[in-house]
């Protein structure tokens, strides 16, 4: 089953204030970008991607998750996280019953995931793809 399918299910399976969080987390992060993908990992997780992974998004008993997959490398202007902070690499937004989600805040830290993991394609490129210059007489 594709993954837009199982994430569909997943949210309709979340009777609660949990499913709705969840489908207003998934059209701010589609919005953000319209070159967004789904995908469906860890035996039941969303995941959005763009050039690499943005975040996975998960439901637990009494919150909503949104791990953004290198959010420390991420600004925050808007203090969306507010999980995870200790951590090196991974950053979190956990959403509560009643939290509102600020929407323009979210797709900007959406686009700066996509960003980030365009730089780190960028910097795997290997050295034949690069544009080369031409050095000159001196130089050799």
């Amino acid at each position: 089953m594709e993954a837009t399918k199982r994430i569909d299910q997943l949210i309709a399976g979340l009777d609660d204030w949990r499913g709705k969080m969840l489908a207003r987390v998934r059209k701010s992060m589609l919005s953000a970008d319209s070159g967004i993908i789904e995908e469906w990992k860890w035996m039941g997780s969303p995941v959005w991607s763009r050039d690499g992974m943005i975040a996975v998004g998960n439901a637990h008993k009494d919150k909503v998750k949104l791990t953004f997959s290198h959010g420390a490398a991420l600004p925050d202007p808007d203090k969306l996280f507010n999980a995870g902070l200790d951590g090196k690499v991974w950053r979190a937004i956990d959403l509560f019953e009643g939290d509102k989600i600020d929407e323009r805040a979210l797709k900007t830290l959406v686009r700066a995931a996509i960003d980030y993991n365009r730089a780190k394609v960028k910097k795997k490129a290997p050295a034949g793809s690069r544009p080369t210059t031409q050095r000159s007489k001196k130089a050799r």
